[in-house]
């Protein structure tokens, strides 16, 4: 089967779904990989480096979707609003496209590709679980969009994050707070830390106190019920308004006494909850900056405007939507690794089997055999997409 690797479209997306140092292993497995020339140029990858590995480049991307048989892409359709839309006109049936595609937030994308004919996996939707580790793209996206967090936040805040002993006199340490702690919330703590800041941390699940405290910082504790915060997945779970008002009281006294606020609460399929309001923000100090990555969401803070930077009262609010791409060299290669495992994890003799008995690829499937069969997909269809 021939892998192909189109160049993305997205504006501002630098990442391509496959790096030459994976060529070998799927080449071995039996695949032959087509590359579309520029391809990884934002990675800082030439169209020489793929070919010393073995793949074929091809200049003109229709004949390269339309002579594949498996697209792999950072954003598929669905993940791409716009330029991405293109591509669903030349896709055919019998072909597999792997790739991160937001399938809940237009179900309409997601029932055009399969109107095609072609089968559609999204890498939102891999389960966590221990044997799907390694193809975790969330989690391997997040890790480089917490540590980025913290650099844009150091970048922005008019005072350093370590505690310095000077001739001048002592310089106090900053202090970050950081609400929500998976892997984005756990790497923007790890970050900051090294950087010497005083580091607080919150999430509505008390069993990550102590990660938190690994990383040298404080669990601050809030006294709220938030009963099951985790799907079945392994994913969050949206919680009722009520909650999350009485969350937002608690909270309001460490936001007001940090220099820093990291948000990275996001509920797959939803809206992310507001969490930092702009009362909250107005009694911060000012040069005070907040980072909020659930903004490509609509943001966990109440002044968030994805990708600008906003400042109120004195305040800087950032809501940068695609932080991962800004670290395009680790980001491709980590995509790429996660991907190859997926597809390697599917396949047999370099043969994809779109129908294979697998948690894994039954979980990810979004569309195949001309139809959408994912349930969270086919249930947003059910209510008009909303």
């Amino acid at each position: 089967m021939i892998l192909a690797v189109p160049k993305e479209t997205f504006p501002g997306e630098r990442r391509v779904a496959l790096v030459p140092g994976v060529l070998p292993q799927l080449l071995k497995a039996g695949f032959e990989v087509v590359v579309q020339a520029g391809a990884g140029l934002g990675a800082g990858i030439a169209d020489a480096d793929y070919q010393a590995r073995g793949a074929r480049v091809e200049p003109d991307r229709a004949a390269l979707i339309a002579g594949a048989d498996v697209l792999l892409m950072v954003r598929t359709p669905g993940a791409n609003p716009g330029p991405g839309r293109d591509d669903i006109a030349l896709l055919r049936s019998g072909q597999v496209l792997i790739g991160l595609a937001d399938p809940t937030a237009d179900p309409a994308v997601a029932q055009a590709v399969a109107a095609t004919g072609a089968a559609l996996f999204a890498l939102e939707l891999i389960p966590r679980i221990s044997r799907a580790q390694g193809m975790d793209v969330l989690s391997s996206m997040a890790t480089l969009a917490g540590y980025k967090a913290v650099l844009l936040a150091a970048d922005h805040l008019p005072k350093m994050f370590p505690m310095l002993m000077t001739a001048a006199g002592t310089v106090a340490p900053a202090r970050v707070f950081v609400v929500g702690v998976g892997v984005a919330g756990l790497m923007a703590i790890a970050q900051a830390r090294r950087l010497g800041a005083v580091v607080e941390a919150y999430d509505v699940r008390p069993a990550v106190r102590e990660q938190v405290q690994s990383l040298g910082a404080k669990f601050v504790e809030m006294e709220l019920d938030a009963g099951d915060a985790e799907d079945q997945g392994g994913y969050a779970k949206a919680l009722g308004e009520e909650f999350y008002r009485r969350q937002r009281e608690l909270m309001a006294r460490v936001v007001a006494a940090s220099d820093v606020v990291i948000t990275t609460a996001a509920v797959p399929g939803r809206k992310a909850p507001v969490l930092v309001t702009a009362e909250m923000v107005r009694a911060m100090q000012p040069g005070s900056v907040v980072v909020d990555l659930a903004a490509a969401t609509g943001g966990n803070c109440e002044l968030t405007r994805p990708d600008e930077t906003v400042t109120d009262h004195g305040v800087t609010i950032l809501g940068p939507t695609n932080a991962p791409s800004d670290l395009a060299v680790d980001g491709s290669r980590m995509y790429a690794k996660n991907v190859t495992a997926m597809l390697l994890n599917m396949s047999q003799g370099g043969v994809v089997d779109i129908h294979k008995d697998d948690e894994i690829v039954a979980g990810t499937c979004v569309a195949r055999d001309g139809k959408v069969v994912h349930p969270l997909v086919l249930e947003r269809l059910d209510r008009g997409g909303a």
